[in-house]
Order: structure tokens, then sequence, then C-alpha cells
């Protein structure tokens, strides 16, 4: 296909058509398997994306970010890319792929493509000539190949975990069937880490990101942004002190990272309008985080530290003025996350008696209280809609779907669920298709005559779009109007923020100089600040007070 150099995200409409979009932007993650199947296969694919873009437009988005769509063996779910430039057969073609780009920006919405540079998939070609090249020899080059240790080179090269369980190598067997080098990989054993140290591999990324960019795409995701460069001598992993492992780490947040990020930013300046990188930075140690948001660096990531924070006031505020301290110095926007494709649904966690969120505490049979998880996550929406910055939504949240939690174990698909042997009851839950009408699976997700690639659960009829759409009270309408009054609003989105006096339990702040949001963590109802009026409320209030578990948006 002919790139479309000739449309750019200057061409959007006027409501959206400046180059700082991604300061306080609303963004709509899509998981492509499963926002809406135009086939009938049970698989989500473009087809049914550009189906439903109509949804976007009404729900009042700025972007779209695409989960990989790329063609993959779907070891990973995507995310491990046998190709970078092109589409999976089950989602389309890259036709559809660059009509889905200029449809959405017709409509005023961009969209962000995500870019996965630590590591391919094994079904990548080169990895395949790695495989096929004895040691030692340039195709081996891109990867972390080595000898084992121990007796005859059967243990790994060093002590490195996989983030899905057991060891960070694989060994591979010679054209002879004997036992041969181990690879590294840091995930899944069909995913290898590349070697950033090689200038192929650099090289690759950066014309990736040039296809991209030339088929309209407003930016990237980068994936696992901290994990990509290792210290050459591949040493083993020491013992953590205390909770975090001594400085510097072999293959985290490393210093030499930012040269990479640094080249990246270059090359996504040099196109018209503003093309960003969206970093997916897991970081405890925020001023270390911030530095992958100086000026020449990325344009944002992800703040997982208010991700993973439970609904306790005392939290939230601390984690609040945390971000913004950490990004006020390089003069980033904060990003606020509730959920996403890796972590438990809000209105699941939210209901639960320890409603933080760690992959070391998921299990399954947590018990949870899903009116009071509804509750919460609806002030949540308020909340987040109203701080400085931007905002992401994870396919779903605006219904109010929790985690589908009794998918059967055979059915089944994420490494972290297989490698653990079903400990760790995975992601599948918060990745369940979507329901759009109906009163009973596949919900409009595809044709009913199609059984879709995870089961829905068989309560979900009031939670589809079709009957919250009638609804003036449900989530989606709740996610709708507070979108429209956040566009509506000069002081939401990117800017500054001041806290207004409140009870303990209490989180108060004001925007501008007439707006405030209000949202009640405490046990028992509270007095509204003086106001003119109210904007929004998040539930039913109390007379004039504010419920507990309750946000409000008032004019001051």
């Amino acid at each position: 296909m002919t790139p479309r150099k000739d449309r750019s995200v200057a061409d959007t409409p006027p409501t959206r058509r400046h180059e700082n979009w991604w300061r306080g932007a609303v963004i709509y993650q899509i998981y492509p398997r499963s926002f809406a199947d135009g086939n009938g296969d049970g698989t989500g694919d473009l087809a049914g994306v550009r189906a439903r873009l109509g949804h976007l437009a009404d729900l009042g988005v700025d972007a779209v970010w695409f989960n990989p769509w790329y063609p993959s063996p779907m070891a990973d779910g995507g995310y491990d890319v046998a190709d970078y430039r092109g589409i999976d057969p089950a989602f389309g073609t890259l036709e559809e792929a660059e009509k889905l780009i200029a449809e959405a920006l017709d409509l005023g919405i961009r969209t962000i493509v995500d870019i996965v540079p630590n590591h391919i998939s094994a079904a990548h070609p080169w990895f395949a000539a790695a495989l096929a090249s004895p040691p030692g020899s340039p195709e081996r080059d891109r990867f972390w190949f080595r000898p084992g240790r121990g007796p005859d080179g059967c243990e790994p090269p060093n002590n490195w975990p996989s983030q899905f369980g057991g060891p960070a190598w694989t060994r591979t067997k010679n054209d002879d069937g004997t036992p041969g080098q181990w690879f590294l990989n840091l995930f899944d054993s069909q995913q290898p880490d590349l070697n950033w140290d090689h200038p192929d591999v650099r090289g690759e990324h950066e014309d990736v990101l040039r296809f991209w960019f030339d088929r309209g795409a407003a930016g990237v995701r980068i994936d696992s942004a901290a994990l990509l460069t290792k210290d050459p001598g591949l040493p083993d992993l020491p013992e953590p002190v205390g909770s975090a492992v001594p400085a510097p780490h072999p293959y985290t947040d490393r210093d030499d990272l930012h040269d990479i990020y640094r080249s990246w930013r270059r090359l996504a300046d040099g196109y018209p309008g503003t093309r960003v990188l969206i970093g997916e930075v897991w970081m405890p140690d925020m001023e270390r985080f911030a530095r992958y948001l100086r000026p020449d660096e990325m344009h944002t990531a992800f703040n997982f530290d208010f991700l993973s924070c439970p609904w306790d006031p005392e939290r939230l505020r601390a984690s609040i003025d945390t971000t913004l301290a950490a990004h006020r110095p390089v003069g980033a926007p904060a990003t606020w996350v509730l959920c996403n494709h890796d972590v438990t649904r809000t209105v699941t966690r939210y209901g639960r008696a320890d409603s933080g969120f760690d992959f070391a505490t998921k299990a399954h049979g947590v018990p949870t209280d899903l009116a009071l998880g509804t509750r919460r996550a609806r002030a949540a929406a308020l909340l987040t809609l109203a701080l400085p910055g931007s905002v992401y939504v994870y396919q779903g949240e605006e219904l109010g779907l929790p985690e589908a939690e009794d998918i059967p174990a055979d059915r089944r698909a994420d490494p972290m669920y297989l490698r653990t042997g079903g400990t760790d009851p995975g992601r599948d839950g918060c990745r369940v298709p979507l329901p759009w009408s109906g009163t009973e699976p596949p919900y409009g997700f595809g044709p009913a005559s199609a059984d879709p690639w995870l089961p829905q659960p068989a309560d979900w009829a009031d939670r589809t779009v079709e009957a919250q759409r009638a609804d003036p009270g449900s989530m989606l309408s709740l996610y709708r109007t507070g979108l429209r009054l956040r566009r509506a609003e000069d002081a939401l989105g990117d800017g500054p923020m001041r806290w207004l006096d409140s009870r303990p339990d209490v989180l108060a702040f004001g925007r501008g100089d007439a707006f405030a949001c209000v949202v009640n963590l405490g046990p028992d109802p509270v007095e509204p600040p003086a106001h003119r009026e109210l904007l929004l409320a998040s539930g039913p209030l109390d007379g004039d007070r504010i419920p507990p578990d309750t946000a409000v948006w008032l004019r001051i």
C-alpha cells in the first residue's frame, strides 16, 4: 500500500487540532481480539473496530491505542511479534488498518500503535535465521545466546527469572539433536529478547516507527520500555536489599536506555503535527521514572503507582501528589489509569477488602462486592477525568465490566496462567470480549453463530452498550457526560490543580477558578463546599450531602 504521507494529524477537526493534544487527551485502549468481531469467526478484528467507531466518537475520546495487531503466533496475546509491518490475518489487512486510521481521524480520533521493542516472536525471520546459524554467527548476535553453566552446560547462564514464572532462559537443540546454547527470554520462551547493543536492532525499530508514522499513526506506546538494554556481562541478579535489587540493575532502567529514546524523539519530531512516544515504565523510583519524560525523550508514560493504589484517601492523595511532583521538573503531564489489559478490572478490584493491585498477590477466588466496586469505580472515573493531564480508558471500563473470574481452565490462554500451573489466574479475565447488544452471549460481539475466543459471562445483559445507552444512570452515560463536560471545561485536562480544605477521608481539589471535584472515601455523608451548580455526580446524593464512595463535579 502507498503510505498515507498526504494526511497528518494536523488534518483533524478544529476542536482537536493542536500540537499539544496529548497533554490532556482521553485515550481509549483497544484490545483488538476482544473489541468487536466483524467477520464472525469469534475473534475481534479491524472490521469490527471500523463498524464501532461511532461508539468511540459518541463517547468523546481523543485517541485510541491498539494493543499489538501484527502477525503473531499469539503465544502472549500478540506481544510475540513476527512482523512489525503487517497485520495479523485474524485481524485483517494492512489496507484495512490504513482505512481505520483515516476513518478514525475523520471523527477527530487519533491512532496510537503498540511497539514491542524488548523481544520478538520465535517465529520472526531474524530468530529463525539465528537458530539456523552456528554459535558466534552475526545472526545470533542480534539476541542473547550463551552457553550454559554446570555440567555439560545444563544450567541457565544466570539466575534471571522470567516475568511469567520460571527461568528467563531456554535451551536450543543442535542439528544433531544434542543440547545447544541458551537464549534469553524475560517473558515467554516464544519471545526471545533482542540485543539492543546491535545496530541492526536499533535501525530496524527506527524504520518501524517511520513505517507507522507514514501511515498516519499519531504515536506509539512502547511496551516494557525500561527493559531493553542489558548488562553485557549478564551477571547474576543480586539478592534484594529490602524490597529492591541494588543498582545498577542488570536489565531494568539502565542509563543507556535514554539514548535510544532520544533518537526516537528526534525521529518523531521530524513529522508534521505531534507524534507522541508513550512509555510503559513500571518504576517505583519516581525520580528515575521522570527521567524518561525529559523534553527530548518520551512525551508521557503510564502512571502505575496510581493504577495499583487502593481505594484509600491517604494513599490516593499521596499518589497524586507524588505523581505531579515527579512530572513538574521535566514539564511533562501526568497520566491516570484505572485498568488495562494486564490488571484486574476496576469494578472487581475496588470491591475487595484489599483494593490495591499487585501481580505478586493475584490469586483465584478473592471475594469481591461488585455493588461496592461499581460505586467506587464510578467515583474513580470522575476523579481521574478531573485530575491534571491525560486519561486512559480501557475498553469495557465505560461499561463497568467486572473481571470474568469463572473462565474454564481449558479456555484460558494467558501464559501467566499456563506457566504457573494455574496458580496465577492470569489476565484472561480482563480480556473477555465486549458485550454490545442482546440478552445472551455473544451479546452482539459478532454473529450469534460464532463462539467468542473467550467465553462471556451469562449475566452481562444489563452491561451491553445497547442497554446502557438507553439508561441515563448507567456507567456508559456517566462516562459520556463526563467526557463531554471535560471537553467543555477549559480548566480540565492539562494544567494546575489545588487541594481544597476537606476532611482527611475526602479528596477535594479545584481546577481553574470555578471548578471543583470532591470525592468522599469516608464512611459518612459529607457536606460539599459552597457552590453555584452541581455539574455531575457519580451516584445519588443524600439530600445535598455526598454519600460514601461518591464523587461530584461542582461549579464553585
